[in-house]
């Protein structure tokens, strides 16, 4: 009887780890959930979940604007200060409910390596093909006071044949 009562807790755990495994992916994984105080999330409903940081942020927004609540008590229940409430305000304003999902982390884009850099990497190698991303790297340096690893250089250079690839049909 013990055994069959383990395995049954275990089953049911899977799918909170599994949604916990796919807010951390998603980078939506509440790292403050344990200070979410608000009634909804500690009344045991299923529905609310304290380790959904946008969930949290959406309920907090509507606590405030739908129910009245100060916005300091707001914030306070759901594990915020005052200064991050008016900040999920004024994006979720900005840009609805896809604006509290959390952006990656890090650099969007290549910022070392733009366009016209990749072109001079480009002509470069058509000038002398006999060029590695070693060489390639040392020549921006040089040339343009650019220091950048070999590696960028070659994925650099492997997006933009990759684009030349797609854009032909």
């Amino acid at each position: 009887m013990h055994i069959t009562e383990h395995r049954r807790s275990r089953l049911a755990e899977t799918p909170r780890d599994e949604k916990a495994a796919a807010l951390r992916r998603q980078h939506a994984l509440n790292p403050r959930a344990q200070t979410v105080s608000d009634s909804a999330f500690t009344s045991g409903n299923v529905f609310f979940d304290a380790r959904d940081l946008v969930q949290v942020k959406y309920e907090m927004l509507r606590r405030v604007s739908e129910d009245g609540e100060p916005v300091t008590q707001a914030a306070a229940d759901f594990g915020f200060s005052r200064p991050s409430f008016y900040q999920a305000q004024a994006v979720f304003e900005a840009e609805g409910l896809p604006g509290l999902v959390p952006q990656r982390p890090g650099p969007k884009r290549a910022h070392k390596l733009s366009e016209e850099v990749v072109d001079r990497l480009e002509h470069s190698l058509k000038t002398d093909p006999s060029l590695n991303s070693t060489q390639l790297a040392q020549q921006l340096e040089e040339e343009l006071g650019l220091r950048v690893h070999r590696r960028s250089v070659e994925r650099a250079l492997s997006r933009r044949l990759k684009r030349g690839a797609q854009r032909r049909p």
